[in-house]
């Protein structure tokens, strides 16, 4: 984490001499505007990570002899059979559809999108792949 808040430190660094130059060239208002506030919200996030650094242990990032796999954890766990992802779909193409051609088109997209949710959220409380 101390890498990631000595980057944003540099770019508020950045962002506030590009503004100093983009105000005093454009004389514009609202741009300048953007990039003072773009500097202060940098300065936010940098001086967060950089005061969470101190408190925390060091992480596999802040060793330059570590590798990729020092930080890799269990990315988590995927369904390798599961069908509602595809009914989501069409559902959601019917809906996004019915933006174009008719709003009468979500009432055919709605029990679709109903059913693919309810179908993934519950999909491993009945059947053969019950958890226990």
């Amino acid at each position: 984490m101390k890498i990631q808040g000595k980057m944003f430190l540099w770019l508020s660094a950045f962002i506030l001499i590009v503004a100093v130059v983009y105000g005093y060239w454009s004389k514009e208002p609202v741009g300048t505007t953007a990039l003072v506030l773009s500097f202060g919200l940098s300065v936010m996030i940098g001086f967060y990570l950089a005061f969470t650094a101190r408190r925390v242990d060091s992480m596999a990032q802040d060793n330059k002899e570590a590798d990729v796999a020092d930080e890799a954890g269990e990315v988590g766990f995927f369904s390798p059979h599961s069908w509602q992802p595809l009914s989501l779909a069409v559902g959601g193409a019917l809906a996004f559809l019915g933006v174009a051609i008719g709003w009468w088109l979500l009432f055919f997209s709605a029990p679709l999108l109903l059913i693919g949710l309810w179908g993934w959220v519950f999909e491993y409380y009945r059947g053969e792949s019950q958890n226990q």
